[in-house]
């Protein structure tokens, strides 16, 4: 597969609205998106993935303790045409569901700030999604499993499309990655109380939803996450 003009992906966003409390409680005293990995803040390796994907025009949520965040974009994203929205919001999909509305028109790829991988893994991955049909959704997803709370997902390996979320059977988890069409489904009235909801949603009601597979993804809510990802960006720059 190849990406087509519709298809391709020139847009993204970066969800940063947390509140990191399990790292202050490790004794992180920064907002969590300026939690230092491999001496850089996570917001540095988000965007740091994001231009070398050759992704200029990004959305980014930050809630409204992380001024230290704010300060950082002003000084260091100024090559970049960004929009930011300060904003504490309730949960994840609040946050996921404020930045589509944002990037609506257009192919979109979010993720959360606290997702750290190989720059040339989300190279890959917005690569084979810009290469689904142009009305899917695409997740990233891992063997690796390092979220207290794993959302897990199974894959139809014929055609990799998700075939269902939740069942740890499946031997994979989301990785904090997502690729949104231009169209949209309409959600319900009601909307969903965590993006894990929303997700679920999707794949139950039929919606075409993909899954790329990536190597090793770290998701960044303890001290011993950050040590973890650290030993393994060492060891992949290693000569």
């Amino acid at each position: 597969m190849s990406a087509t003009a519709e298809r391709r992906i020139c847009q993204g966003g970066i969800i940063a609205a947390g509140d990191g409390t399990r790292l202050r409680a490790d004794g992180c005293r920064s907002s969590k998106p300026m939690a230092a990995v491999g001496g850089r803040p996570l917001i540095a390796h988000s965007l740091e993935r994001f231009r070398a994907s050759g992704i200029r025009r990004l959305c980014v949520i930050i809630n409204e303790q992380s001024e230290d965040c704010r300060q950082w974009l002003a000084a260091n994203a100024g090559d970049l045409e960004l929009d930011l929205v300060v904003k504490s919001t309730p949960s994840s999909y609040v946050s996921f569901r404020l930045i589509a509305e944002r990037l609506a028109g257009a192919p979109a790829v979010i993720t959360t700030v606290d997702s750290i991988l190989p720059t040339a893994s989300f190279a890959r991955f917005v690569e084979g999604a810009a290469a689904f049909p142009a009305e899917a959704f695409v997740l990233g997803l891992t063997d690796h499993v390092a979220d207290e709370k794993p959302l897990w997902a199974t894959l139809d390996n014929g055609n990799g499309r998700i075939a269902r979320l939740g069942d740890p059977a499946g031997g994979l988890v989301t990785a904090g990655l997502y690729a949104l069409p231009t169209r949209r489904p309409v959600e319900p009235a009601t909307g969903f109380a965590r993006l894990r909801d929303y997700l679920d949603w999707l794949v139950t009601e039929g919606h075409p939803v993909y899954g790329i597979v990536l190597d090793r993804v770290f998701d960044i809510d303890r001290a011993r996450d950050i040590a973890a990802a650290e030993l393994a960006l060492r060891e992949s720059s290693a000569p």
